[in-house]
């Protein structure tokens, strides 16, 4: 790996660790939020969810601009503009300003994914991409880490608003340093170099007549709603089940939701790229067992005892490490079987729908719950009259039950990444004779007019 490729993909992990610092910051101090606004759990999910939603409309135009523009530009401007946003959010008055300003967030984001991965699937040959994608991925367990603990502390000393200020400024760094990443040549480091040659038809249609794709989707909405539910709410539940401050929590959330994630990015880059050498469907197999195993780790977390923060900490730690293997695994094999110039449009369709059915559900879908079982605690209790003072007292209890949603969605998840391993192998193969037969072609086509 050359040293612009090396630097590339420094500042792509850069950028994707702001990225998801950026959008972290309102699961570290959103308790703060709903307590100064006095809102409810589905409301706080509501803003857990709002960048999502323009996220994943947007990325589809953006991940088809990424396949004809110059990615590093569009990146850099992306950058800036979710950094420009962020600050701002300190300045919101209430609940509705915040929405619309981190809907606006959330189409600067929408650069990063499409872009930043189709780059590396042109800096980066197949054989090493799992390992390149941990490095870029390592940025979301490192940037939430990280957020929730400078976040976390900022809030407890300043206020909740002087986190977001402070959010803003090293993205701005992160856009200047896209600029000086080098365009790559498409589908340079594939076996078989065809360029920017694509087959005949509609994009869209090309990327979704591959039977994978179909199931990659399918497993980001239910992994994403998992790991939307858990950003949004863990800090929360924290303050609330277990009776720690915002600061406490920010520091807890960093290890289980944070740190934990980089040896899970490492560990399922590295052994999926292992066995992938022998299994053309090894990434699949790696990702789906590292999700099944997160299931019990994750439910016996969730049966910890109140103020049993240590044997919490440690099971919901390796239940969300374990979960990171997905990102390495999934991230690299979407790139197998996709050609080159449609890497962009693939990565946007992806995220389109896993950020609109998984991310956006994920903090709604869990804070309705939590809602829900609030009230009906309440309502067993004798209580009759519902707002934020009669449901205080039951809302560590309907958050602890919603969360319980976490683990049932994980079987699931499972299943369809074994089901997604039954056919990467067919569609890597036939990608394969196709640009294979396309190199053949131009060069014979060369040959000719010589």
């Amino acid at each position: 790996m050359g040293s612009r490729t090396m630097f590339a993909i420094a500042v792509l992990f850069a950028i994707n660790a702001m990225n998801f610092f950026d959008r972290q910051i309102l699961g570290a101090v959103g308790e703060l939020v709903r307590k100064d606004w006095q809102l409810s759990d589905t409301q706080m999910g509501w803003l857990g969810t709002s960048f999502t939603l323009l996220y994943a409309v947007v990325g589809v135009p953006l991940g088809r601009w990424a396949d004809r523009g110059n990615r590093s530009r569009i990146l850099a401007g992306g950058v800036f503009v979710w950094s420009i946003l962020t600050a701002a959010s300190g300045l919101a008055a209430n609940f509705r300003q915040l929405f619309l300003i981190r809907l606006g967030v959330g189409v600067g984001e929408a650069t990063c994914a499409p872009a930043a991965t189709s780059l590396i699937g042109d800096l980066v040959p197949s054989s090493g991409r799992g390992k390149a994608m941990s490095v870029f991925m390592l940025g979301l367990p490192v940037g939430i880490a990280l957020s929730y603990a400078v976040s976390g502390i900022i809030a407890h000393e300043f206020g909740w608003r002087t986190a977001f200020y402070v959010a803003g400024l090293p993205g701005l760094l992160c856009a200047v340093a896209t600029l000086w990443i080098a365009e790559p040549a498409r589908g340079a480091t594939e076996e078989h170099a065809i360029g920017a040659k694509r087959r005949e038809g509609s994009p869209y249609l090309l990327v979704l007549g591959t039977p994978t794709i179909w199931w990659l989707i399918a497993s980001g909405a239910l992994h994403n709603f998992n790991m939307y539910a858990i950003a949004a709410f863990l800090a929360p539940f924290l303050m609330r089940f277990h009776e720690v401050d915002v600061r406490q929590a920010g520091l807890m959330s960093m290890v289980i939701y944070g740190l934990s994630g980089i040896p899970g990015l490492f560990l399922g880059g590295w052994l999926g790229d292992r066995v992938r050498r022998s299994r053309t469907n090894g990434r699949m197999i790696v990702g789906a067992l590292a999700l099944l195993l997160s299931v019990p780790l994750v439910y016996y977390a969730l049966g910890c005892s109140a103020g049993d923060t240590r044997g919490f900490l440690i099971l919901m730690s390796a239940g969300c490490g374990v979960m990171y293997v997905y990102y390495s695994t999934v991230y690299s094999t979407l790139q197998d079987v996709v050609e080159p110039s449609l890497r962009g449009t693939a990565m946007a369709l992806y995220f389109c729908a896993m950020y609109i059915f998984g991310a956006s559900m994920g903090p709604i879908g869990t804070g309705f719950l939590s809602d829900h079982f609030a009230i009906r605690a309440a309502t067993e209790a004798g209580v009759t009259f519902f707002d934020e003072t009669t449901l205080a007292p039951f809302r560590a209890a309907g958050l602890h039950s919603a969360m319980y949603a976490v683990p049932v969605l994980g079987v699931i998840l499972s299943v369809v990444l074994l089901v997604a391993a039954r056919t990467v192998t067919g569609d890597m193969e036939r990608l394969q004779r196709w640009m294979r037969e396309s190199a053949q072609g131009s060069s014979g086509s060369a040959e000719a007019a010589g």
